[in-house]
């Protein structure tokens, strides 16, 4: 091989490596594995009722509130992912939000393969969605956890298939004439009735590809809801604002 043949391919891998995708960010931490409890079965078949002031997200009927709400698939009072995420059209900041989830019945795959989704406040801040009952994934990755960020403090996960509860407090960031952080996001969660986040300090956003960080945003901004190729069923999503 030539010496100007050589530079070439050497400069060909380089343009190759700067346009390879960044590899998954890993904290380093090891944590505790979330010891698994029994939320109890239920029997509620439409779930918990929004209040007087609520705003509602999704009644059964349609998913008019969110763009890209027209690809999921809407069948039984619940709206099941397809052909990508969805985000509010309405903005929102501090926020009490319920949302009902089931991952499929039918059990494929394993680890993040599992039931993934996830409610992403603001559109940046991620508690997961996963199968995590019997299957084993990183903990700051299963369901409930803050992702990459927080574990749950246990796993409450109901067996596949069935209806799942959240209800996540949320207090959005607030940030400084400059762009630096003023406060903190904290997010509290609660899934299936048990506490697994208590105010938690976001650390910032919850990229998979690098760590936390804050970058300046307006004080309301879109939920979103993901897809991750997993036909995870949601009901019954509505939201109380709160005061910053």
């Amino acid at each position: 091989m030539s010496k100007r043949t050589y530079l070439l391919c050497f400069a060909l891998i380089g343009i190759l490596i700067s346009f390879a995708p960044a590899g998954e960010w890993k904290s380093g931490i090891v944590w505790e594995k979330p010891e698994v409890v029994d939320p109890g079965e239920t029997d509620d078949i439409t779930g918990m009722k929004p209040p007087k002031d609520a705003v509602v997200l999704f009644d059964g009927k349609d998913m008019s509130a969110w763009d890209g709400g027209e690809k999921w698939i809407i069948e039984d009072g619940a709206a099941t992912t397809a052909k990508g995420g969805v985000r509010t059209k309405q903005k929102f900041g501090s926020c009490r939000l319920h949302i009902e989830f089931a991952s499929p019945e039918e059990v494929k795959g394993s680890g993040q393969g599992r039931g993934n989704s996830g409610v992403y406040l603001m559109g940046k801040y991620e508690v997961q969605i996963l199968d995590s009952y019997e299957n084993e994934t990183y903990y700051d990755g299963q369901c409930g956890a803050i992702y990459k960020q927080s574990p749950p403090k246990v796993n409450a996960c109901r067996g596949p298939g069935k209806w799942q509860s959240y209800d996540i407090t949320f207090t959005a960031p607030k940030f400084n004439d400059d762009g630096s952080v003023k406060s903190p996001a904290r997010l509290t969660v609660i899934h299936n009735g048990i506490k697994i986040q208590d105010d938690f300090q976001l650390k910032g956003d919850t990229a998979w590809h690098r760590p936390p960080e804050y970058k300046a945003h307006p004080d309301k901004l879109p939920i979103s809801l993901q897809y991750h190729g997993n036909k995870v069923r949601f009901r019954n999503i509505w939201l109380v604002e709160l005061d910053d």
